[in-house]
């Protein structure tokens, strides 16, 4: 049995970009040599990551003052690197979740953190609102899309003129952005662009050079822009799946075409849990539910069936839905990969399920 897979991350990939990937493995390019072994600085792989950077930039529509870079050390690293770059003396930050959370830590060693607002007193059900952003701020930063609350802003936040930067690891090539804005867009590319092992960073390069500090040379984003993330050896494998990716929403249609399709899924599983008795959303505001992480519980009559469910489904061929351990119950993550037919898998699941209570 095929299973379905909703892991949060690592997640599912196309069945296009598994199938090139997998035949580069054998034979990259025609090379007679396996994808994992090639020169990053042969023609054949600068010939990838040129392509993979060009059409990023076309189908996210991104200006000519931003560059794509292709980097290690995963979001993570982008919570020390953004301030590293761009925080002079204080930054704001919108506290919507864990990850949220890691990057304030981080921007802490660098200079004064603002937090302007937090959802963390109701565990993240929500997106705080109606707040103040300082004008004195280096920068806006903020979590587009909360994988373990399943919390999503859905919109581009912007405060006049100030820089924003954004963690889109999750929810990256699911709708529009506007890059007015934004200094820096960084994603973990485990979700919505290739395998883990590389990270897409949007950067502003006028943006670039402005602190007062020192920057270690693997640590500024200008190293990376000026060799066109030839700096180092590339994770060549990771990069070559986001090409096939990235090729494969531009067969089907680009960014509205994905935005369409992601809400039309997310609707398909959001009404059967309004709508199924044993089951509940957990966002409490439903204008800040994730189109990418659905989370959801048993309905509080029905808390010991849990077990019991997830091992229905899991026969079914679900795979990878078990909620995070802070909110509990399940998470089935819709990224683009995932085919709407995936989706109508478990909700007919769920249907089958109260039918035979």
């Amino acid at each position: 049995m095929k299973k379905i897979n909703f892991s949060a991350g690592p997640s599912i990939l196309s069945e296009f970009a598994i199938q090139e990937t997998a035949k580069a493995v054998i034979d990259f390019a025609g090379t007679g040599l396996s994808l994992m072994e090639v020169s990053h600085r042969g023609k054949e792989f600068t010939a990838v990551i040129n392509e993979a950077r060009a059409l990023i930039k076309e189908i996210l529509e991104i200006p000519e003052d931003f560059e794509v870079v292709f980097l290690g050390g995963g979001a993570s690293l982008q919570f020390c690197m953004a301030p590293f770059n761009f925080l002079e003396k204080k930054a704001s930050f919108l506290d919507t979740g864990t990850w949220a959370n890691k990057a304030i830590k981080e921007a802490k060693l660098f200079g004064e953190v603002n937090v302007v607002a937090s959802s963390k007193a109701d565990n993240y059900t929500y997106i705080p609102k109606d707040y103040d952003v300082p004008a004195d701020s280096d920068y806006f930063y903020y979590c587009t899309n909360n994988t373990i609350y399943g919390t999503e802003t859905k919109k581009d936040l912007s405060f006049g003129n100030m820089p924003v930067i954004a963690d889109m690891s999750s929810d990256i090539f699911s709708r529009r952005i506007d890059f007015t804005h934004y200094d820096l867009i960084f994603a973990g590319a485990q979700k919505n662009l290739a395998p883990a092992g590389v990270t897409l960073v949007i950067v502003r390069k006028s943006a670039l050079g402005r602190v007062s500090r020192a920057i270690p040379t693997m640590l500024d984003y200008r190293t990376h822009v000026d060799k066109e993330s030839m700096f180092n050896t590339p994770p060549v494998l990771p990069i070559f799946t986001a090409l096939q990716t990235a090729k494969w929403y531009k067969q089907l249609g680009g960014i509205d075409a994905l935005h369409k399709i992601n809400e039309e899924k997310a609707a398909l599983l959001y009404d059967e849990i309004d709508n199924n008795r044993m089951f509940k959303g957990t966002v409490t505001c439903k204008e800040d539910r994730s189109i990418m992480n659905v989370c959801f519980v048993m309905a509080d009559e029905y808390k010991d069936l849990e077990d019991e469910f997830y091992q229905f489904a899991t026969a079914a061929g679900m795979s990878g839905f078990k909620g995070h351990r802070s909110v509990g119950g399940f998470r089935a993550s819709l990224y683009n990969a995932m085919p709407i037919s995936g989706v109508q898998a478990l909700v007919d699941t769920m249907k089958k399920f109260a039918a035979l209570k």
